[in-house]
C-alpha cells in the first residue's frame, strides 16, 4: 500500500477502503477475463456440438456488439452515477447470461444468450480502470494499471485448458455454471468493497445518444455479418444497412455535440492521441482475430488437434500476453516514454501475422506454438499502453468516457473482424469445396447431404463424421475411400479458407502498424486542459 498511501489518506480507515477497493477492481477483472479465456478453445467444439460450425463467426461477432454497446454506454453512466452502482448493474446483467448460455439448447439460442452476457461483462473492464483511474495520480496509476494484468495472466495459465477439458470431457455447459459462481462472489465483493460515490448529484442520461449508437453498431455488424453469407456484398440488403449505419453515426455525432452530458464528449474525438489508438486498436482487431480466433480452427479442424491440446498450447502466449503488461505499466512510470514500446509491439506482430500466411495443414504444431506464444510477447504491452496514454490524454472529468470509448473501438473491431473474415473464409471454403469433392459423392449422397457438406462441422464433430461415414457406407461398397476423399476435400477448402482469412489479418496489421508510427508523444504527468463544451 506504499503508492496508494502516497496519494491518500494514511488513516487505517483510509488504508483498509484502498486495500477493499484493490481487491474487488482485481477480482472482477478476473472475472472479465475467465470468459474470454476459457472460450478461446472451446467456442470451435461448442459450435460442432451443436452443429453450426457454419455459425462461427456470428457466435463471435453478435456477442462483441453487446461487448462494445455496453462499454461505450458504461463510461458515462458511471461518470454520473459512480462506478460501484454500474458495476453491480453489470455483473447482475452477467450472471442472468451466463445462467442463460448454460441452459441454451441451441447455437441461436447460445448467442442471444452470451449476447446478454457480453452486455454485462463489457462494463467490467472499463469501470475497473476508470475506479483505479479515481484512486491514483498518473505516475501511480501506471503501476496498479500494470498490475491489474496479475489476475488475467494468473487465469491465463489454467483458462484455455480447463475450456478445451471441459468440453472434451464434461461439459461446455458447466464453463457457464461456473462462472455464474464467480460472478455471484464478484457481486458481494463489490457491494462492500468499492465506495459507491457519484460526480454530479442531478444528472440527465443521454438517450438519444445511446439510441442512435445502438441503431448505428447493430446494423453496421448486421450488414458485416449478412454480407457473403445470406446476402451478397453487392445486394441492396447489405448496402442498405451499411447506409443506415453511417446515417445514424453522423446523426450519433450530431446529437453528442449539443448533448448536456454526452455518452461521448467530442473533445475525445477531437484528441490525436486517442483517435489514433483507436483506430489502430480497430485494425488490429483483423490481425488478432486471424490469430486467437481463426487459428484454432487451422490446429482443430485442418491439422487435427484437439481441443485440450490447443489449450496447452496457447497458455504461453496468453499467459505472456497478460503478465507483460505488469513491467509495461514500471517502465512508462520510470521512463515517461511509450511510442517505442507501441512501434516494437505492432511491428513485431505484424511479422508474425506474415508468417501465419505460410502455415497449412503440413505446418508443425511447434510452429502454431511459437507464432501464439510471440505474439503474446508483442502485443502483451498494447492493452497497458492503451489504457494509460488513453487516460493521459484526457481530462480527468473524462476518464470514463474516455475508457468507455477505448474499449468501444476495441470492441468494434472484435466483431466487425470475425464477420468479415468469417464471410471470406467461407465464400474460399465453398468455392474451393465445389472443385474439390469426390464426382461419386453426388450421385451417392442426397442433397441434404450435399448441403450439409457447406458447414465444415465434420472436421470438429465426431457425430457429424460418423453419421456421413454411415451414409456412404450404406449408398455404396467403396464408401470408406469416398469418406476419406470427401473430408480431405473438406479440409483442404477449409485450409484455403483460412489463408485468405490471414492474408486479410496481415495487410491490417500492416495498416495498424503505419497508424499507431504516428502517434504523438505528450507528457504523462501534466494536467490536460478541460476545454468543457456545451
Amino acid at each position: 500500500m506504499e503508492i496508494a498511501q502516497q496519494q491518500m489518506s494514511v488513516t487505517p480507515g483510509a488504508q483498509r477502503q484502498i486495500g477493499a477497493g484493490l481487491v474487488t477492481i482485481f477480482l472482477t477483472y478476473l472475472v472479465y477475463t475467465y470468459f474470454y479465456q476459457i472460450l478461446l478453445s472451446s467456442l470451435p467444439k461448442i459450435a460442432a456440438d451443436l452443429d453450426a460450425v457454419h455459425l462461427y463467426s456470428w457466435g463471435v461477432s453478435i456477442p462483441n456488439l453487446g461487448l462494445a454497446f455496453s462499454m461505450l454506454m458504461v463510461g458515462k453512466l458511471s461518470d454520473l452515477y459512480g462506478r460501484r452502482a454500474l458495476l453491480l448493474l453489470s455483473l447482475a446483467v452477467c450472471l442472468l447470461g451466463a445462467i442463460w448460455c448454460a441452459l441454451s439448447s441451441t447455437f441461436v439460442m447460445l448467442i442471444i444468450a452470451r449476447t446478454v452476457l457480453c452486455i454485462g461483462q463489457g462494463g467490467l473492464a472499463p469501470l475497473c480502470f476508470s475506479a483505479l483511474g479515481d484512486m491514483f495520480e498518473p505516475v501511480q496509476r501506471s503501476r496498479w494499471v500494470g498490475l491489474l494484468n496479475i489476475p488475467a495472466g494468473s487465469f491465463a495459465f489454467i483458462g484455455p485448458t480447463l475450456g478445451g477439458w471441459f468440453v472434451e470431457n464434461l461439459s461446455w455447459r458447466y464453463i457457464f455454471w461456473c462462472g455464474a459462481l464467480l460472478l455471484a462472489a464478484c457481486f458481494v465483493m463489490v457491494l462492500f468493497g468499492l465506495s459507491g460515490r457519484t460526480q454530479h448529484s442531478a444528472p440527465k442520461i443521454d438517450g438519444r445518444g445511446g439510441l442512435l449508437a445502438a441503431v448505428a453498431s447493430s446494423s453496421m455488424i448486421l450488414a458485416f455479418s449478412l454480407a457473403g453469407t445470406m446476402y451478397p456484398w453487392a445486394s441492396m440488403q447489405v448496402i442498405g444497412l451499411l447506409a443506415v449505419s453511417v446515417v445514424f453515426w453522423a446523426l450519433f455525432v450530431k446529437a453528442e455535440s449539443g448533448a448536456q452530458e454526452p455518452l461521448l464528449d467530442l473533445q475525445v474525438l477531437r484528441n490525436r492521441s486517442f483517435v489514433t489508438i483507436a483506430s489502430a486498436c480497430l485494425l488490429s482487431a483483423f490481425g488478432m482475430a486471424g490469430l486467437m480466433v481463426y487459428y484454432p480452427l487451422l490446429m482443430q479442424g485442418v491439422q487435427g488437434a484437439s481441443a485440450t491440446l490447443y489449450g496447452k498450447i496457447i497458455t504461453p502466449g496468453t499467459v505472456l500476453m497478460n503478465f507483460i503488461g505488469v513491467p509495461t505499466g514500471f517502465i512508462l512510470a520510470r521512463t515517461r516514454r511509450y511510442k517505442w514500446m507501441f512501434i516494437l509491439g505492432y511491428g513485431f506482430t505484424l511479422a508474425i501475422m506474415v508468417a501465419l500466411i505460410f502455415f497449412n495443414a503440413a505446418t508443425p504444431i511447434f510452429c502454431g506454438f511459437l507464432a501464439i506464444t510471440l505474439a503474446g510477447i508483442s502485443m502483451g504491452a498494447i492493452p497497458t499502453l492503451n489504457t494509460l496514454v488513453a487516460q493521459y490524454a484526457v481530462p480527468k472529468r473524462l476518464l470514463g468516457i474516455a475508457m468507455g470509448a477505448l474499449f468501444f473501438s476495441v470492441m468494434i473491431g472484435q466483431a466487425i473482424a470475425p464477420a468479415i473474415l468469417g464471410s471470406a473464409m467461407n465464400m474460399q471454403y465453398n468455392a474451393t469445396l465445389k472443385v474439390s469433392l469426390p464426382f461419386e459423392l453426388s450421385r451417392l449422397t442426397n442433397q441434404a447431404t450435399m448441403t450439409s457438406l457447406g458447414n465444415p462441422s465434420v472436421l470438429l464433430s465426431k457425430a457429424a463424421m460418423d453419421s456421413l461415414k454411415a451414409t456412404l457406407n450404406k449408398t455404396s461398397s467403396n464408401g470408406q475411400a469416398i469418406l476419406d476423399q470427401t473430408v480431405s476435400a473438406i479440409r483442404l477448402s477449409m485450409e484455403a479458407g483460412l489463408h485468405l482469412v490471414f492474408i486479410i489479418g496481415a495487410v491490417t496489421m500492416l495498416l495498424t502498424f503505419l497508424i499507431i508510427c504516428s502517434i504523438p508523444e505528450i507528457p504523462i504527468d501534466v494536467p490536460v486542459e478541460d476545454k468543457k463544451g456545451p
